[in-house]
C-alpha cells in the first residue's frame, strides 16, 4: 500500500555511522529497491520539489537525506566530491541497504558518478540530472555570469529564476510555481548550509572542475544503465556536457527538456518523473 505521506509532511529520521548522524526521510511503498536522492550545491532535503518527490513516491520508495554537515545532519562538509561520495556509501550502509537506485542532481550527480565508480555493487541504475563528469578535454564550464549569483549569501526567488530557469515567460512562470511548492513543507524547516559549509562545497566543485576525483576519464567503466537528463540551455552546467556523458557511458540514455535550464526537473516535474520511472522499471 502506498503511503499518503508526502514531502510536505514526511518525518525526519536519523541514523548514525562513523560518528556522523545523518538526517533522512523515507516515503513511498516499502519493498523493492529504493531510490536515493543526492542533492545540489547548498541544497537540503527541504529544497527537493514536492512534485518530484511525491511523483516518484507514488510508485517507488524514496529516500531523501542530508549529507554530512548539511541541514540536520552532523559532521563536517568535506571539500572533495570523493569524500562526499564516501559519506553517501556510509549512509546507505547504515540503513542496511545492499543495492539502491540513485538520482543525483547537479553536485549530487557528481557524487553519484563517484559512488557508481567507487562502489559499483551498490548502484543498480543511476539518474544524472543537470550534472557533468568533471573537468577535462571537451568539457564546457559555466560562464562568468553564474558564480556571482550562485555565491550570494542568500538565494531568493530572483536568483533561482536566473540560475535554474530559462528567460522565457513560460519557464519563469514554472520557476515561480516551484518556489511556491517549496513553501508547502509543514514540518520544521531545516537550517541552510552554513557559510563555512558553502565554502567547502565550493572547494569540492572547484576541484571537480579541475579534474580532481573527476569521472570523465572513467565513464566507459560504468556498466549499469544510466539516464542523463538536462534542460535545453543549462547555464550552470552547460547542456553540451550531458551529450558528452551520454556518448561515453555505454548504457546511457539522454533526454533534453525544451525551453528549460538547470531546474528542468522542477519545470517539468510530472514529465521528468514519468520518464525516470520508465527508465527505472
Amino acid at each position: 500500500m502506498v503511503s499518503a505521506i508526502g514531502q510536505e509532511t514526511a518525518e525526519t529520521h536519523y541514523v548514525d555511522a562513523d560518528g556522523v548522524r545523518y538526517a533522512y526521510r523515507r516515503l513511498g511503498p516499502k519493498g523493492g529497491i529504493p531510490l536515493v536522492f543526492c542533492h545540489r550545491f547548498r541544497g537540503t532535503m527541504d529544497d527537493w520539489d514536492p512534485a518530484v518527490v511525491n511523483g516518484f513516491a507514488r510508485e517507488r520508495e524514496v529516500i531523501l537525506f542530508d549529507n554530512a554537515g548539511v541541514g540536520n545532519s552532523t559532521g563536517t562538509i568535506p571539500a572533495s566530491i570523493g569524500a562526499m561520495a564516501a559519506h553517501v556509501v556510509r549512509f546507505i550502509g547504515a540503513l542496511g541497504l545492499k543495492e539502491v537506485d540513485l538520482l543525483g542532481f547537479s553536485m549530487g550527480g557528481h557524487i553519484g558518478q563517484a559512488v557508481i565508480l567507487g562502489w559499483p555493487h551498490l548502484i543498480r541504475r543511476l539518474i544524472l540530472a543537470g550534472t557533468y563528469p568533471g573537468g577535462g578535454d571537451g568539457i564546457i564550464l559555466a560562464g562568468p555570469e553564474v558564480r556571482p549569483v550562485a555565491g550570494r549569501p542568500v538565494l531568493g526567488l530572483e536568483e533561482y529564476l536566473f540560475l535554474f530557469f530559462s528567460p522565457s515567460e513560460e519557464s519563469q512562470k514554472a520557476g515561480r510555481a516551484y518556489w511556491e511548492r517549496l513553501k508547502t513543507r509543514k514540518e520544521p524547516i531545516e537550517p541552510p548550509v552554513s557559510a563555512e559549509g558553502v565554502q567547502a562545497q565550493a572547494a569540492a566543485l572547484a576541484g571537480w572542475a579541475q579534474g580532481i576525483d573527476a569521472a570523465l576519464p572513467r565513464l566507459a567503466e560504468i556498466r549499469q544503465p544510466v539516464l542523463v537528463a538536462n534542460g535545453h540551455n543549462d547555464i550552470m552546467v552547460p547542456t553540451i556536457n550531458s551529450f558528452t556523458m551520454a556518448q561515453k557511458i555505454k548504457r546511457a540514455q539522454l533526454i533534453i527538456y525544451p525551453d528549460s535550464g538547470h531546474g528542468f526537473l522542477f519545470q517539468y516535474p510530472q514529465l521528468f518523473v514519468n520518464h525516470a520511472l520508465e527508465f527505472l522499471r
